[in-house]
């Protein structure tokens, strides 16, 4: 039985930050919040409603209109942004404790989490500063240049796994752009997100620039979708909440860039260097206790490896060590909430109905309370299968043999998403030729998910909309205003002379 470790110093609620001040809900209301080790409800948190977002709509607008950050210099901005880097980064240990007690990812996995956070401010005050825009000559006629200017108040929407490391991933270009926001975490893990008003209070972002409202996404979630002066909405999430939000947006015509689910593919082909293929798609569906987006959840293995590689995959998954998140040893801790647990292990009594248990299918030995699932392996899962099919976001993998090419493409391609696709070949022809007809908007060859920051990060299909990184991110949240000047006499038609 795990005996939950509890960070020294938590707090017993959780309010939200407006215009430079903590505030209780404008009605009162709060909800609990629960570890997943022990199930039980460690804090209240305000609970956010529609006047709550319409206050901190209001005080980043009057920032926006008003306050000084949306016109100052680049490299003052980044000034700014750089400190938030340094700071975050000094508070790796205590963010870990805190994401792992709050989430159930192991300490080993959250430890990295500060750094990454850190790394998307720092990336994003360097393209600030380099950032130039496009001027079109048409000599002894016009100019025409590209006049960047931030949007306005943006919406953030993130979600509770790796919660704060995500969450930078929206604040850093947001700010960057010179935009006022507010950020509405995920309400199954709000804790981390409490560390953003002291961190950006120390590195002097005024008053009404960052607002955080808590709650949860039908209410406060919805508020701040609908609300009209809110001019962009970045969310993080699954894909029927996505197209929700696409429509409740729909009224006001605001921006949108949407992150959403995966059921993604790594194709394995009898080429590969199966070492490096088995160590990597075991860690890309078990590592963060199988509550990632970009997952590799289906393995399409070739034929003449088929066998090999189900043996081998399913040992390991069998000695992956599950247990107390904030154990060093652990690889999978415990998933995020009792809701989230019923949903994987339901999808586990599926998969026993449709394909053939390799490895897990239970909870593990000796931890009979939290949200404890063993590394579980189908094999054989034909592609009609619901565990093929549908998102699962825990630690269970499908794994499904291939012939021909043609058929592992038809295969990868055969469901409703397209987030992300890894291959492993050593075949260059075939690697390149074969991920650019994958649907997925991004693709790793030979290789787990390894970012790199420049590059667009976002899906296709039903994994998203739009995509951010990089000047990506600058162009989401920058509206691009053409300026037109006239070098000589413009020839007008007369009408009416």
């Amino acid at each position: 039985m795990s005996i939950q470790h509890v960070p020294e110093n938590l707090p017993k609620r959780i309010q939200h930050f407006i215009g430079g001040e903590f505030v209780d809900s404008v009605e009162g209301g709060t909800f609990g919040v629960l570890d997943p080790v022990s199930n039980e409800t460690y804090l209240e948190a305000s609970a956010g409603k529609q006047a709550d977002i319409d206050r901190a709509v209001a005080v980043a607008r009057q920032a926006f209109e008003e306050g000084p950050w949306p016109g100052m210099l680049p490299r003052e901005r980044a000034r700014v942004l750089y400190r938030i880097a340094d700071i975050v980064e000094t508070r790796n240990e205590r963010l870990a404790e805190l994401e792992t007690f709050d989430t159930g990812l192991p300490i080993t996995q959250a430890l990295g989490q500060a750094k990454r956070a850190a790394e998307n401010f720092r990336f994003f005050a360097d393209l600030i500063v380099a950032q130039a825009d496009d001027t079109y000559k048409v000599p002894g006629k016009q100019v025409n240049y590209v006049n960047r200017k931030p949007k306005g108040v943006a919406g953030l929407i993130t979600p509770w796994n790796t919660p704060f490391m995500l969450e930078s991933w929206k604040l850093a270009p947001a700010l960057a752009s010179g935009c006022t926001v507010v950020l509405k975490p995920a309400e199954f893990t709000p804790l981390s997100a409490g560390l953003w008003p002291e961190i950006f209070r120390e590195a002097g972002v005024p008053d009404g620039v960052f607002n955080l409202v808590n709650g949860f996404g039908e209410e406060a979630g919805d508020a701040l979708v609908k609300h009209e002066d809110v001019r962009l909405i970045s969310f993080t999430g699954e894909s029927a909440t996505g197209s929700l939000i696409f429509a409740n947006a729909a009224p006001t015509l605001k921006g949108l860039s949407m992150e959403l689910g995966g059921k993604s593919p790594a194709v394995v082909f009898a080429d590969a260097d199966l070492d490096a293929a088995i160590d990597s798609t075991v860690f890309g569906v078990f590592s963060l206790n199988g509550e990632r987006c970009t997952a590799g959840s289906r393995i399409l293995v070739e034929r003449s490896v088929y066998d090999e590689f189900v043996r081998r995959y399913s040992e390991r998954a069998k000695n992956i060590k599950v247990g107390d998140p904030h154990d060093p040893a652990t690889e999978v801790g415990a998933l995020v909430h009792p809701e989230h647990y019923a949903k994987v292990t339901e999808y586990i009594e599926i998969g026993k109905t449709e394909a053939t248990l390799a490895a897990g299918g239970g909870r593990p030995e000796g931890l009979e309370t939290g949200n404890y699932v063993q590394p579980t392996v189908f094999v054989d899962v034909p592609p009609t299968a619901r565990i093929f099919q549908e998102e699962i976001f825990g630690p269970v993998v499908a794994i499904t043999p291939f012939d021909t090419d043609e058929e592992a493409l038809r295969l990868a391609n055969d469901v409703k998403y397209g987030l992300a696709a890894y291959v492993w070949t050593s075949n260059l022809e075939r690697a390149h030729n074969f991920g650019q007809r994958i649907d997925a908007g991004m693709v790793w060859l030979n290789s787990h998910n390894v970012r790199d920051l420049r590059t667009p990060f976002g899906g296709v299909k039903a994994s998203g909309l739009g995509h951010e990184g990089g000047y990506r991110s600058l162009d989401f949240y920058s509206d691009q205003q053409a300026m037109h000047i006239s070098l000589a006499p413009a020839h007008t038609p007369k009408f009416g002379a």
